[in-house]
This record gives structure tokens, sequence and C-alpha cells, in this order.
């Protein structure tokens, strides 16, 4: 008689896989036909990858959006109540994402390389396994990034941060500490399902979830006298429920039936390899965050720290918003490549990061555009002061540049996530910002006096850098080499499944 666990590994041939494998490219797919032929059957392939993308990256635009909109809407709340809510909201937004949200956001990446090629070879009970792993690690990891967080206007007001503006971003952090274990849950589950191919249920828990958000946002700061302290509240209680909406989905679905075998222990062994991804995936993610952050604490020592902070604070969550865009993008490509690298397709996954580089230039030159079309009004929605707004449209030309940027190495990058190249990407990461970046900076904004715009002037050097970096490597790659690694990779990460609940 068969165990639980053989009888799921004799049924995994799903629909999904054939589909899949017929879609695939060979390396002899060409041999025989004419030059037209040819032709019409890399236009062919190249629709349809185009058409898998499309499908992938768009729930990933809208689940990557509807996340970040969380915190979006509650500073836009608090920036009703006055300059100073606004300012200490944003400093400890910033705050938050630099000592906790990035460094989780990295971790749980790696689980793009680790659950997308073990679904491309086929090792379809590894994915749950990955996860796992990745919850533990993360829900571990976001015990002391708690305690970061308790000792906020300590550590805001030993950096040279204004106290008033460090004593309400400390407040606002210590309500939003229950996000922190939420948030690295819910980028465990997310990378699940994304990596399966299954975004829709991500989309749905997150629409539900935003609508929810805005309801208790506004009960919670102007009904219940929490003020901005009812903010930051209201995004630790809506990522728990994110958390609860998709936890439900995948322990039900039959979607996820083959790949979630219920908890088990072979989970709690092999961390420390998980450890050897994790670790370089977060620094890789958090050199990048962190730069862009550091622009926010920098303004604060500008003169007229609380205009600089506002406007810095606002022009970075602008980034941010149309940054999920591009991580759509990048989760898309890097779902992409690391299942046909798992699979042993080369020239597929060689053909998914082309098509995503001309989505990627399509999407940022639309993006910079409409940027600049609605730069005399955007400041509106965040705050009522007409110092601010003005600011804020003076600023808007460079965001659109930097978008347009940032768009591109999103790409470039989860392509790089999806090979299990965070190790490199480390490298070129800290070169790019903080041998350029930062640097470049200070350099403008406190030498040459050009205040927050040159701060934002430095951030896009670095970009420049990281780019031709990126494209160097991903032009000088072996694909077929590439193909060989992730596959052994999978296959390395083998092992027999154990349900803890049999």
């Amino acid at each position: 008689m068969k165990s639980r666990g053989e009888d799921r590994s004799s049924s995994l041939e799903s629909p999904l896989t054939e589909n899949q494998e017929r879609s695939t490219i060979s390396d002899n797919e060409f041999d025989g036909e004419t030059s037209q032929q040819g032709v019409n059957r890399a236009r062919e392939n190249f629709v349809d990858e185009a058409k898998k993308q499309i499908w992938l990256a768009g729930p990933l635009i809208a689940v990557s959006l509807l996340q970040y909109c969380l915190q979006v809407i509650s500073i836009m709340f608090v920036g009703h109540l006055g300059e100073l809510p606004l300012s200490g909201a944003s400093m400890a937004s910033s705050f938050a994402s630099v000592t906790g949200f990035s460094v989780l956001l990295g971790m749980g990446s790696a689980l793009e390389t680790l659950c997308g090629q073990a679904y491309g070879a086929k090792q379809y009970h590894m994915l749950g396994i990955h996860t796992q792993r990745a919850m533990v690690t993360l829900v571990a990891v976001s015990i002391p990034l708690a305690g970061i967080w308790f000792y906020t206007t300590n550590i805001l007001t030993t950096l040279g941060q204004d106290q008033e503006i460090s004593i309400e971003a400390g407040i606002f952090n210590r309500w939003m500490i229950p996000s922190l274990f939420a948030f690295g849950l819910l980028q465990c589950l997310n990378r699940f399902l994304q990596t399966q191919n299954n975004v829709f249920p991500m989309l749905i828990s997150s629409a539900v979830t935003a609508f929810f958000h805005v309801i208790v946002c506004w009960v919670l700061v102007f009904k219940s006298g929490l003020e901005s302290r009812g903010a930051a509240l209201a995004i630790s209680i809506s990522n728990w429920v994110n958390v609860v909406l998709v936890g439900l989905y995948i322990n039900f679905s039959l979607a996820c039936m083959k790949t979630w075998t219920g908890f088990s222990r072979e989970a709690l062994h092999e961390l420390v390899s998980f450890l050897r991804l994790a670790i370089p995936s977060a620094i890789m993610i958090c050199l990048e965050y962190w730069s862009f952050e550091m622009v926010v604490l920098l303004s604060g020592l500008l003169p007229n720290p609380k205009l600089e902070t506002s406007v810095l604070s606002i022009s970075l969550n602008t980034c941010w918003m149309v940054y999920t865009i591009s991580v759509g993008l990048g989760g898309a490509i890097s779902t992409r490549v690391s299942n046909e690298l798992g699979a042993g397709n080369s020239r597929a996954a060689r053909l998914a990061l082309r098509v995503m580089i001309i989505m990627a230039i399509a999407e940022g030159a639309a993006v910079g555009i409409t940027t600049i079309l609605v730069r005399h009004v955007w400041g509106k929605l965040y705050s009522n002061e007409e110092e601010v707004i003005k600011y804020v449209a003076k600023m808007v030309p460079l965001l659109a540049l930097s978008d347009f940027l940032d768009g591109f190495q999103c790409v470039l990058s989860g392509a790089a996530r999806g090979c299990g190249w965070q190790n490199l990407c480390v490298i070129i990461n800290l070169g790019a910002y903080y041998g350029v970046a930062i640097p470049c900076a200070v350099l403008f904004a406190f030498y040459f006096q050009v205040g927050g715009m040159g701060l934002w002037m430095g951030i896009i050097c670095g970009l420049c850098v990281q780019i031709i970096a990126l494209v160097i490597v991903n032009a000088l790659t072996n694909w077929d080499q590439e193909t060989t690694k992730a596959m052994h990779r999978a296959q390395k990460s083998t092992g027999p499944c154990v349900d803890i609940t049999a």
C-alpha cells in the first residue's frame, strides 16, 4: 500500500503542467524549418510568452498596489490631521521600511528562487516545505525587529532627527508592531501562490483587505479619537485579515492540494540552507530600499526639516506606489524564469526576459508621462498646505525619471532572483547605491545646496549604475549553465514529505 506522500507524487501530472510542457521551446524547435517559418514561429512564441506574462503580471501588479495602499491610505488620513502628524507618520513609515518591512520582504523573496525552480522541476511537495521554512524563519526574525520598532523615538533622536517628529514616529511604530508578524507570513504565502502561477486568490484577498482598510482607518483615525495611532493600528489589523484570507484558501483549496501537503517536520530541517539564500536576498533588497528611505532621513537634516521631510516622504510614497507596478512585472519575470529554468528550458527563460524588458520600457514611459501630467494636483492628496503642494510639483519631473529607471532595473532584478543570483546582486546594489547614489545625494543636497531635489538626483545616479551592471550581467549569461544549476538545486532540495498530521 502506498503512503500519502507516494500517492501524491504519482499524481503530479496535472493539466496545467501538461499545457506548460506543450508550450516549452525545445532546443531543436527550429530544425528543418525554412527561414520564413522560423520567423513566424518566433513571432508566435513571442506573442504567447507576452500573453502568459500579462496574465501573470496583471494580478501581481494589482496585488502589490493594493497591499502598498494600506500604508498610503493611512498616511493620507494622518496628513489631514496636520503637518506634524504627517511628518511623524511619514518618518515612522520610512523607519519601519528600513528596519522591518524591507528585511522581511527580502528574506521572503528567496522563495521566488526555491519555490519557482522546484515547481518547474515538478518537485511539487517541496513548495510547501520551502514555504514553511520561510514562515518559521521570518516569524523568528520579526521578534528582534519588533524590539527595534519599540525604541523608534530613541533611535531617531540619537540620529539627530527633530524631537517632535521623532516622538510622533515612535508612537506610530509601536502601534504598528503587530503588522510585522503578519507582513512576514504574508510574504511567504504570496510567494507560495505566485510561483505556481496561482495569483487570482491573492488579488481577491488583497482587494477585500484594501476595502476593509479604508473603513477601519476612517473609524480609528477620526471616530475613535486615536488619530495617528489609529492609522497605525489599522495597518496591523488589515495585514492580519489578509494573512487569514490567503491562509484559508491555501489550506482548503484543491488547487494547492499537491503543493501544500500539511505541516511537515521537514520544514524544521535545513533552515541553515534556507538562510544561505534568504540572507543575501534580504541584503539585496535592503540595500536598494534603504538608500531610498535614507533620502527621507537625510531630509530631516536640511533647513526647514518639516517641509523637506513631508515633501520627500510624499515623493517616496509616490515612488513606492508606482514601484508596485514594477514589482508586479519583476515578480512575473522571476516566476517565468525560475519555472523554465527548473524545467530545463533555457531558451524559454531567455525569451521570457526579452519579452519582459520590452514590456518594462513601455510601462516606464507611460508611467513617467502620467506622473508629469498630474504634478500640480498630486500634492493635494497628501496635504492642505500650499507650500507642500508647490514643492511636490517641482519634484515630479525627477520622480518620473526615477520611476522609468526603477521599473527597468526591477525587471532585471526579478530575473536575477529567478536565477538565484542574489549574491551577485548584493555586490551590484552595494556599489550602485552606497558607492554612487548616497555620496552623490549628499553632494547635491548639502554641498551644491540643491536641497531635497538634490537628494533625489543622487538616487537617479545610483539607478543608472545599477541598470548598466545588470544589463552587462544578463548579456553575458550562459542560460544553458543556469538551467543546469537550477535543476541541480531543485533535485538537491528534494526530500520525503512527512505530514505531522498523519
